[in-house]
């Protein structure tokens, strides 16, 4: 029999230990891994390719005192309970742990081994509720999990480890190659081009000004001519002159009205995705930033005398599912809040679209719905505040009756030859807009009938161009990486946060991405030579590979093989094929020596400047990032990023050494 005083449960964060230990109390000891506890090695590649992949895990130098005061901790304990998250990552992490703690399946193990035992425990939601009901359910680790982790990691590697050097060799050094990030890269070149490319075709629109007395003017578009419909519009102005004449002479009369009540739904309850692309675009948050804020939310908010509690469920999922306790939690507080109006007669039960969706993990949402973002506020910081109301709002909207819309159609003839539409919508029930208000613009028309005759006020002709496909933001981008079936919701983040360090993409004043030079040549160069790296589909049948390993359907190793094989033949080709590429970008600035332009160059450190007149004139200097600021010593150069000689950050005056200003990194932040 286990002692109740010799439970160790080991979490990945500090902040959720904290918030567990509340829940469990003085039996239990609560200690955090701080994330990973091994991993493969930096400087090596750490796969044996001649042993089936087999991976040579080392445990960094930063965990080790981790490590020895968990192991100290797990031999003072006969049950060490393992709390880390429930996806794959969480299973890896838990999984890492039992090995390299010595520990035995407390479910299967043979009592009298000297080892501790372990239990493994998953929950959504970090409440007192889902703690206890997961120590009353545990279960042995899901290797399945733990070998699709480990097979996306090996991967990643062998793509990471083998393709870049290439880039080196061939371009430049400190160039990367990424299973994913390198498709992320192609959506973002692929969908630059195609904004070249695009010819702007002009196009007319006409409105017609019209009035039935003693009402109020309304306006009405014209979309056919002798029922043959125009779309997007009359092709030129000429055009636009011929009819004009016919339609100021015209008479006009109410052909057809429909009128019907229209409903629309509530969204579904967020998702990683959906949380991510809504954030963005109401508040601006990168995906990298609300992902750390709703992590804080999930792991535990101190809200004082309650204590540390989990606000949110785990907000890494693909799934619109929620718990039968959620959706009648959420019922009573609409019924209580709002009245029975509001409450449909049945729970809406939601259905996940996307086709690979991972593990079945519930949705995002409030773990108490009687948490109101009002009732907490203070003991949350802006950012925080502003993504938990939109949560809360979220989930308690997808359980409340349709908004109720009056609509009316209402189509008119001019002289039996030109089709002129009206429409206007009224919001008669505003149902769940009342707590997730979204934009809509009501427009009024009169009170028509058929056959009613109009008088025309006047007709506006308008140009206009088509357009060409907008560049992709951090919500597009999340959104077409998710369709495509690219990544999955842990990923999201980071792949978007890499593309951007790696320089090969950068966010216009829009804060739209652009590629840049280096990004459209290292792309060019791998969709040439090595098409199935950046081949949208090709990674998206990996992924399915891996829900496959996860589902206990696929062998990792035969997955890993299957890629590995072909790809290592052809890289060893190029090597052979490929020449030494070179970048050259224009610049503005002007050589001091000769007064040829300036272009950037790549060399074995990164950018610098060189002179475009090479090798009459060699001149050179190092590539500075600027900020955009003018130096408040001199006023005459700008404040750039510089590094000193132990690799530390700075930020001083362009002129140097004529201008000796420098500043400090938090200076510059504060000064934004």
């Amino acid at each position: 029999m286990i002692s109740k005083r010799s439970r160790l449960v080991i979490v990945e964060s500090p902040t959720k230990a904290k918030t567990m230990a509340k829940f469990l109390g003085q039996d239990y000891l609560v200690k955090s891994s701080y994330g990973h506890i091994r991993d493969l090695p930096e400087k090596s590649l750490g796969v044996d390719l001649k042993h089936n992949f087999q991976p040579k895990y080392i445990i960094p130098k930063k965990a080790r005192p981790i490590v020895a005061e968990l192991k100290k901790a797990a031999q003072k304990s006969r049950l060490v309970i393992l709390a880390t998250d429930e996806d794959r990552e969480g299973e890896a992490i838990a999984w890492h742990l039992a090995q390299v703690l010595g520990l035995k399946n407390f479910l299967s193990a043979n009592s009298s081994s000297g080892n501790s035992f372990y239990q493994r425990i998953t929950f959504h939601e970090i409440t007192q509720k889902a703690i206890q009901e997961a120590l009353k359910n545990p279960r042995p680790l899901n290797i399945d999990l733990v070998n699709a982790q480990q097979a996306r990691r090996i991967l990643d590697r062998l793509v990471g480890y083998k393709l870049s050097p290439f880039l080196w060799v061939k371009v430049a050094k400190g160039l990367s190659a990424g299973r994913v990030q390198s498709v992320a890269v192609r959506l973002i070149v692929d969908r630059e081009r195609e904004i070249e490319k695009f010819i702007p075709q002009e196009y007319w629109t006409i409105t017609a000004e019209l009035k039935k007395p003693p009402h109020s003017p309304f306006s009405a578009q014209l979309i056919k001519i002798e029922n043959k419909t125009i779309k997007p519009g009359l092709k030129d102005k000429a055009e636009v002159e011929k009819i004009l004449p016919e339609l100021k002479k015209a008479t006009y009369q109410v052909k057809r009205l429909i009128r019907k009540e229209t409903k629309k739904h509530p969204l579904a309850p967020f998702t990683t995705s959906t949380l991510q692309q809504t954030a963005a675009r109401k508040f601006g948050f990168s995906a990298k930033q609300t992902m750390f804020l709703a992590q804080q939310l999930y792991e535990g908010i101190d809200l004082g005398p309650e204590g540390s509690i989990g606000l949110i469920t785990y907000m890494r999922t693909d799934s619109v599912h929620l718990s039968p306790e959620a959706v009648s939690q959420a019922r009573q507080f609409i019924e209580k809040k709002f009245g029975s109006n509001y409450l449909p007669e049945k729970p809406k039960v939601y259905q996940t679209k996307t086709k690979k969706a991972q593990e079945a993990h519930e949705a995002i949402r409030p773990t108490d719905v009687f948490r109101t973002p009002e009732s907490i506020k203070k003991h949350l910081n802006k950012n925080q505040a502003k993504l938990y109301q939109l949560i809360w709002q979220r989930f308690i909207a997808c359980q409340m009756k349709e908004a109720l819309f009056d609509s009316t159609t209402v189509d008119i003839l001019a002289n039996n030859k030109y089709l002129f539409r009206a429409t206007g919508s009224i919001l008669k029930f505003d149902g769940w807009l009342k707590v997730y208000p979204i934009g809509f613009k009501e427009t009024l028309l009169p009170l028509l009938t058929e056959n009613d005759s109009l008088k025309l006020i006047k007709l506006i002709p308008q140009q206009h161009f088509t357009q060409p496909p907008a560049r992709y933001s951090e919500a597009s981008l999340v959104k077409t990486l998710e369709e495509y079936g690219i990544g999955r919701p842990s990923t999201y983040a980071p792949i978007i946060s890499t593309i951007q360090e790696r320089g090969y993409v950068k966010k216009n004043e829009q804060k739209k991405f652009y590629p840049t030079e280096m990004g459209i040549l290292v792309n060019d160069l791998l969709v040439k030579h090595f098409p199935e790296i950046v081949d949208i589909q090709f990674t998206a049948r990996m992924e399915d590979d891996l829900d496959k390993i996860a589902a206990g359907q696929e062998n990792w190793v035969e997955v890993v093989r299957h890629f590995y094989q072909p790809f290592e033949k052809r890289l060893y080709q190029k090597y052979q094929e490929v020449k030494k590429q070179s970048l050259v970008e224009k610049t503005d600035k002007i050589c001091p020596q000769c007064g040829h332009p300036l272009v950037i160059r790549w060399g074995k450190f990164g950018k610098f400047y060189a002179c475009s007149n090479f090798p009459h004139c060699r001149f050179t200097q190092p590539y500075l990032e600027t900020t955009g600021r003018t130096c408040p010593q001199c006023q005459k150069g700008e404040i750039v990023k510089r590094k000193n000689k132990k690799g530390q950050i700075f930020y001083g005056c362009s002129r140097y050494p004529e201008c000796d200003y420098i500043e400090n990194s938090s200076k510059l932040k504060n000064q934004r």
